[in-house]
């Protein structure tokens, strides 16, 4: 800076990027222009000097108004907990998305008549607000102004890669989690937020966690790897079209939950996945084929589905750690809002959740069943 020198016990301050150095007056008087002007230097060239000085002096000014701004910026984004997400959706209006809403598949005729007779029970109907948030926030896009979305994407990155420290909006950092390219936001069609809150759920809640770190070693794997994150999407996809078609009912009026049994179902289906993808010793090439077989079994056994996922958790709890899982000290306690999970008798009652809003997949992604 014009010819400062700056020593090299000068303290530097970082705004999480570019260090930035903030020099004592101390460092200043070593330059040779203060220097001079401190011992009364030569008379001929003091109005030169002045001019320098006068510069440095402007640039220093600078520097010491830019600094402050730059650390308070530097405190890392702090994490989100799923319920506090889900409240923000909660008391947001989302009045806009209920005019497009379907919930349950439309049938008609025969079919209509048969489903009545011989399909699962019917939505309570006090649960059928909460059922339509749950397809309200699938259809919710990814906002940059909104700070609960970017903590939700800060988390889940931290959560999985284990880091402490923020990451840029964009970049191809976020392959690193398995999404496919340098914005997630992208890859959520066909769930919309909604992808995103049930891996919120998985990294956040004490006792998946550890799966989800087992799920996304293998995905890490030299020849079984997977895209993580895009896999979650779609077991979120296959978990919504299960609830759509009415086959968690029978568990969501037992729990008098929506989203605590969506959500262990998500956990279930990508339990199901890593078991087929990881003994069966299956690759992206089988991706395909997979996720079809993931999809049928688990609209035929949505019972089954989360039997498996409760054993599997009990196992853990009482033995440890089953398939290499381990606890993590940082995890936070289970949202009390969620209730009791299925194998646990009571249900949600005293831990009921209150909504407010509304929504839908688009038509043309039910029943799909590849990468999306």
């Amino acid at each position: 800076m014009n010819g400062l020198i700056i020593s090299h016990n000068v303290k530097e301050q970082t705004n999480g990027s570019a260090p930035l150095r903030s020099l004592p007056i101390s460092a200043l008087k070593q330059n040779g222009l203060l220097q001079t002007l401190a011992a009364g230097g030569d008379q001929p060239h003091l109005a030169e000097e002045n001019v320098e000085l006068e510069k440095a002096r402007e640039e220093w000014e600078a520097l010491e108004n830019v600094q402050p701004a730059l650390t308070e910026d530097s405190s890392p984004t702090p994490i989100i907990s799923f319920n506090e997400a889900l409240q923000y959706f909660q008391t947001t209006d989302l009045g806009d998305l209920l005019k497009n809403i379907q919930p349950t598949i439309r049938r008609t005729g025969l079919a209509a008549i048969t489903h009545f007779l011989f399909g699962p029970p019917r939505l309570h109907r006090e649960l059928l607000e909460e059922r339509d948030l749950v397809f309200a926030i699938a259809q919710c896009h990814v906002d940059n102004s909104q700070t609960v979305h970017m903590r939700v994407l800060q988390t889940i990155y931290k959560r999985l890669i284990g880091s402490r420290l923020d990451c840029p909006r964009f970049g191809a950092h976020w392959e690193n989690i398995g999404f496919q390219g340098t914005d997630p936001a992208t890859d959520l069609r066909g769930t919309g937020f909604l992808g995103l809150m049930h891996t919120l759920y998985f990294v956040m809640d004490p006792e998946t966690l550890p799966l989800a770190r087992d799920i996304y070693k293998l995905s890490q794997h030299p020849t079984q790897n997977f895209p993580f994150s895009v896999m979650s999407i779609n077991m979120t996809r296959i978990a919504l079209q299960v609830l759509r078609e009415e086959a968690l009912s029978k568990e969501c009026n037992r729990r008098q939950q929506v989203v605590g049994v969506l959500n262990d179902f998500y956990v279930a289906t990508y339990l199901h996945l890593y078991q087929l993808w990881k003994t069966q010793q299956k690759t992206i090439l089988d991706s395909g084929f997979v996720l079809k077989e993931v999809e049928l079994f688990a609209k035929k056994n949505p019972k089954q589905m989360l039997r498996r996922l409760e054993v599997f958790l009990k196992e853990r709890r009482a033995g440890g750690a089953p398939r290499g899982t381990s606890p993590d000290p940082q995890a936070q306690q289970p949202s009390p809002s969620l209730g009791a999970r299925a194998g646990s008798g009571q249900g949600s009652k005293g831990k009921e959740m209150h909504f407010t809003g509304v929504c839908d997949l688009p038509p043309d992604m039910e029943g799909e069943a590849r990468l999306i």
